[in-house]
C-alpha cells in the first residue's frame, strides 16, 4: 500500500507542478503535438490508400487469371516484351474451346476516345470493349439498367454501359437509359450504369467509374480490327488453387501459340495477388520513410521536454532536498518527474489526435477515404507517453541522484 500511496503522492506533485506552469507546459507540447498529428495522418493516409486499393482491386476478380501482352508489374527492361506478337480475340475463342473447366473466359481491350452527350462532352475517357461475361468476373454489377447480353454481342448491337463518373458528369439529373451517346465518330445507347467502383490508379491503373463498356465486336467494328491485342480473364472453377489452375492456363496458351519445348512463353499471366504483393511492398516502403520523417518530429519534440525538465529540476533542487530530508525516496523523486514529462507528453498526444481527426475529414472529403481508426489511435498514445518517459528518464535520474544536503543549500 505505501508504494501505491508513493505513487499516487507522485503524481498529485507533478500534476500541480504543471498546474502552476501553464504555459511552460502548453509551449512545451507543439513539438509533441506536430509529431502526433505527423504520425496519425501518416498512418490514416497508409490505411485510407489500402482500403481503397483493395476494394477497387476486388473488382478485377480474386480467382481470375488474366493472359496478356506483358506483366502488369515490370521489374526489368520493357523492351523484352514489346515484340511479342499480340494477343487477339481469336486465341481468346481458342482457349475457351480448350479450357472447358473454366467458369468462364472474357477478352477485353480498350481505347481512348471523346465522349459527348447533348452539349456535355468528355475527352481521353476509356472505352473497353468486353462480352457479357464481364459480371461474372467481377463484383462490379449494374447500379440501374442493365450489361449487355450474349445477344448484344453476337449482333454487334450498338449499346453501352456507362461508369459512375461518367454518369454524374454527362447525366447530371437526367436518366441516362435508352440516351445516345456519341463515342468518338459513333452513337452507342445507353442500357445502363455501373456502381461506384473506384480507381486502381495507384499503378497506373483505370479509373473505373470512367469508364464505358461497349460489346467487344462492335468495338472492334467502330474502333479497330480483331487483331487488336486483348487480355483475356480466365475465372478459376470453384475448389481449385489459382496457382495450380494458372499451369493449365499456361500451358493450354502455348499450344494456342504453337510454342516449341524449351521455347519462353510469348505472354503473361497476370494474377490480383501479384498487384496486391506489389502493392504492399511499395506501401511498406512509403510508410516508413513517412514514420522515419515523423520521428525526426517527435525527436525535436522530446528534446523540448527533456530541456524543460532539466529547468523544473533545477527550479525545485530545494524542493527535491526537502523532500528528500524528510523522508522520500529515490523512486519518489524519479516517478514524480517521470509522471511530469509524461503527463506533457500525453497531453500533447491528445491533443494531436484530436487535430488528427479534422485532417482525416479534409482527406475523406478531398482526397482519399480516410479516417482514424482505434487502433492508430492506442498507437499514438502510447507513442507519446514513450516519447515522455524516455525524454524525462535523464532529468528524473538526475533530480532522484541530488544530495539532500546540497539541495537544501541551493538558492
Amino acid at each position: 500500500m505505501s508504494a501505491i500511496h508513493g505513487t499516487v503522492e507522485s503524481l498529485r506533485i507533478a500534476l500541480a507542478a504543471l498546474s502552476a506552469n501553464k504555459a511552460r507546459g502548453v509551449l512545451t507540447t507543439l513539438g509533441i503535438i506536430i509529431g502526433i498529428v505527423a504520425v496519425v495522418t501518416t498512418m490514416t493516409a497508409a490505411n485510407g490508400l489500402a482500403n481503397s486499393f483493395r476494394e477497387s482491386a476486388s473488382v478485377m476478380g480474386a480467382d481470375v487469371l488474366y493472359v496478356s501482352h506483358h506483366p502488369w508489374i515490370i521489374t526489368g527492361r520493357f523492351f523484352q516484351y514489346r515484340n511479342r506478337p499480340n494477343i487477339s480475340l481469336k486465341h481468346s475463342f481458342k482457349l475457351d474451346q480448350r479450357l472447358q473447366s473454366a467458369v468462364a473466359i472474357n477478352p477485353t481491350t480498350t481505347t481512348m476516345r471523346s465522349i459527348k452527350y447533348g452539349s456535355e462532352d468528355r475527352h481521353n475517357i476509356t472505352v473497353v470493349g468486353t462480352t457479357h461475361k464481364h459480371v461474372l468476373m467481377s463484383s462490379a454489377v449494374p447500379e440501374f439498367g442493365r450489361f449487355f447480353t450474349g445477344y448484344d454481342v453476337q449482333y454487334r448491337r450498338w449499346v453501352c454501359v456507362i461508369g459512375k463518373t461518367v454518369h454524374d458528369q454527362l447525366f447530371e439529373g437526367h436518366d441516362p437509359i435508352n440516351k445516345n451517346l456519341k463515342i468518338g465518330r459513333s452513337e452507342f445507347r445507353v442500357v445502363g450504369v455501373m456502381e461506384k467502383q473506384g480507381s486502381a490508379g495507384f499503378f497506373g491503373g483505370p479509373d473505373f467509374d470512367s469508364q464505358v463498356f461497349v460489346p467487344i465486336t462492335t468495338f472492334a467494328k467502330a474502333f479497330g480490327g480483331f487483331g487488336r491485342n486483348v487480355d483475356i480473364g480466365v475465372k478459376a472453377p470453384s475448389g481449385v488453387t489459382l496457382a495450380d489452375y494458372e499451369y493449365e492456363v499456361i500451358g493450354e496458351m502455348r499450344k494456342i501459340r504453337k510454342l516449341k519445348p524449351g521455347e519462353p512463353d510469348d505472354f503473361s499471366v497476370n494474377k490480383m495477388e501479384s498487384l496486391m504483393d506489389a502493392f504492399n511492398n511499395v506501401m511498406g516502403v512509403v510508410v516508413m520513410i513517412g514514420l522515419a520523417i515523423t520521428g525526426v518530429s517527435l525527436f525535436v519534440g522530446g528534446v523540448g521536454v527533456m530541456n524543460i525538465m532539466f529547468v523544473s529540476v533545477t527550479e525545485r533542487t530545494r524542493e527535491i532536498g526537502i523532500r528528500k530530508a524528510i523522508g522520500a525516496k529515490r523512486r519518489a523523486i524519479l516517478t514524480q518527474f517521470l509522471f511530469e514529462s509524461s503527463a506533457i507528453c500525453l497531453v500533447g498526444g491528445a491533443i494531436g489526435v484530436a487535430l488528427s481527426f479534422a485532417v482525416a475529414a479534409a482527406m475523406n472529403k478531398f482526397l482519399m477515404p480516410a479516417s482514424v481508426s482505434l487502433p492508430i489511435v492506442v498507437v499514438a498514445l502510447l507513442v507519446s507517453l514513450l516519447t515522455g518517459v524516455l525524454s524525462g528518464f535523464i532529468p528524473a535520474w538526475r533530480a532522484s541522484r541530488l544530495n539532500p544536503i546540497e539541495a537544501l543549500r541551493y538558492e
